[in-house]
Formats: C-alpha cells, sequence, structure tokens
C-alpha cells in the first residue's frame, strides 16, 4: 500500500491544494493538479524543513508535508523497490512449481531468479489463471502440494471486465481450504494472491 496526504503543493511557483500519493512506481498528484511521475524520471529530490522538493522535467515542484513525513517520503522516493522475485519470495534456493501460461516479461523474468522450475519438491506454487475453471483446475492440481501446506500465488488479470475477479479468486480458494495470506502487484496487466492451507487446530 502507499503513502498518500493531503497538503498544500507548489508547482512552478504556484500553490495548489493536492492529494499526493506514492504508489510505487509512480508519485501520483490529484486535485487542482494532476500529474502521474514515475520515480525514475524525479531528480533532485530532497527535503527542506517541511517540503519535499523534487524535479521532473522541466517542472519543478515542492509539496508541504511536515518535517518527518518529507524525510520518509525522500526515502521512498530513492530506495530502490524489491524485486518481484522477492515480493513473491522466490530466491536462487527455491524451487518453484509453475501452472499455466507464463505469458507475461515480469513472471519469466521473476522465474529465472529461482533455484529451479519443477513440479516435483516445489517449496512455492505459481499458478498462472485466467478463468475460475482455470483456478478451480490449477486447485486441483496442486492439491497435494497445498495439503502439505506448500503456498501458491494464483495471477490473474487485473481491472474491471475480466472473467475472473479478486472475490472469485479468494472465495473459490477458501472454500478448498487455503487462506490468503498477501497480495502483490506483478505486472501493469497481472495481479496475484498468495494462499496456504490453514494450520490444524
Amino acid at each position: 500500500m502507499g503513502r498518500e496526504a493531503e497538503c498544500e503543493c507548489e508547482w512552478n511557483g504556484a500553490r495548489s491544494r493536492v492529494k499526493a500519493l506514492i504508489e510505487p512506481p509512480d508519485l501520483i498528484l490529484r486535485g487542482e493538479i494532476r500529474r502521474r511521475l514515475p520515480f525514475v524520471e524525479l531528480k533532485q529530490i530532497r527535503a527542506d524543513g517541511e517540503q519535499l522538493h523534487f524535479a521532473a522535467g522541466d517542472e519543478t515542484f515542492a509539496l508541504v508535508l511536515g518535517d518527518a513525513m518529507a524525510r520518509k517520503w525522500v526515502k521512498a522516493l530513492t530506495t530502490a523497490p524489491p524485486s518481484l522475485a522477492k515480493k513473491l519470495g522466490i530466491s536462487g534456493d527455491t524451487i518453484v512449481r509453475m501452472i499455466g501460461a507464463v505469458d507475461d516479461d515480469a513472471l519469466r523474468a521473476t522465474l529465472s531468479s529461482a533455484k529451479t522450475v519443477a513440479e516435483k519438491n516445489a517449496e512455492l506454487i505459481l499458478a498462472r489463471v485466467n478463468t475460475p475453471e482455470e483456478l478451480a483446475k490449477a486447485l486441483r492440481t496442486a492439491a497435494k502440494q497445498l495439503a502439505a501446506r506448500v503456498p501458491i500465488w494464483f495471477i490473474y488479470p487485473k481491472g474491471l471486465g475480466q472473467a475472473l475477479t479478486e472475490n472469485d479468486v479468494r472465495s473459490t480458494a477458501l472454500a478448498a481450504g487455503v487462506v490468503d495470506t498477501k497480495v502483490c502487484a506483478v505486472s501493469p496487466s497481472l495481479t496475484g494472491l498468495r494462499f496456504v492451507r490453514r494450520r490444524e487446530v
């Protein structure tokens, strides 16, 4: 989840009220000034008292956030975000099982970070699904590993009008006895929900 603040914004010398949001990889301004500013395009980022100063292209901005928040936002805007592999829990020691198509560049690159992609001895499962039918099939395919408490990420298209929604994924998986523990943006077009078998009481 990103940080957000209702604040004054000084933009090229004029002051306006905005809602500012840090939603990696962008800083978003809404209100009298509307901008979506990728972190990679921000320059001269610094805190000066209550203000966060930065430039984007030939525009200059100052957000009045307060001392502590201005310093925190400088750190958030200048610290490299964790990789998708790290967010999904994949390292060079992880054996990953892949169910479904690897049809996204970010997903393909992330799988290359794993020790290996294999069906047996998997420590993590990624299931790329588009429909309720594919979701149900993935649950059946992974049933034995899920029973052994191997976590599974269901990765599916995000946005309105998709055949599979977050509620569909959550309700179907919960009915199968696995509970969601994390959410993660995978790419501009895909999102993921992580599930694991409930512990027996």
